[in-house]
């Protein structure tokens, strides 16, 4: 049965019509064509559908639509502003942190979330934060240090 859902995503308001148990997942990359929300596993394990959900990453697969009502979702297409890349998106590109691309949307978000909880985090705390991301192309050093680039910059 179909309900209306109001939310953000990318601080754009939507209003649509969507089963009560579809995930956020196909209503992205489906209905809203925003594709770089990946489908991994299924199961949230894999993190290539983390997205924000008001700032925190989640797993869009695991997240019945009905369960964002009034929340802001931010994708790995609303992180930039305009032209300008979001630090850590430029930190991936600066420090080569990615191979195939499939996992980086995720990691990503995942980092921004990690970096405005802990901003200074430690290569450790990075690790870990990031240890439910899978990347199978082994760039997990790289991205490691892409994300310590960004937690270690002097505060402006």
């Amino acid at each position: 049965m179909k309900k209306t859902v109001q939310f953000s995503v990318n601080d754009k308001p939507v209003k649509l019509e969507a089963e009560a148990d579809q995930s956020l997942l196909w209503l992205l990359r489906g209905d809203m064509e925003l594709t770089g929300t990946k489908y991994g596993c299924g199961v949230g394990l894999c993190g290539a559908c983390t997205v924000l959900v008001d700032g925190i990453a989640q797993r869009a697969c695991m997240l019945p639509v009905q369960s964002i009502a009034n929340k802001n979702v931010t994708t790995i297409e609303g992180l930039a502003q305009g032209e300008v890349l979001h630090p850590v998106q430029q930190a991936f590109v600066d420090h080569d942190a990615l191979q195939c691309g499939y996992c980086t949307p995720g990691m990503i978000l995942s980092a921004v979330s990690l970096l405005a909880e802990n901003p200074e985090a430690s290569d450790e705390e990075i690790a870990v934060g990031l240890d439910d991301n899978l990347c199978r192309c082994g760039a997990h050093q790289r991205i490691v240090k892409a994300v310590r680039s960004v937690a270690n910059k002097p505060k402006a």
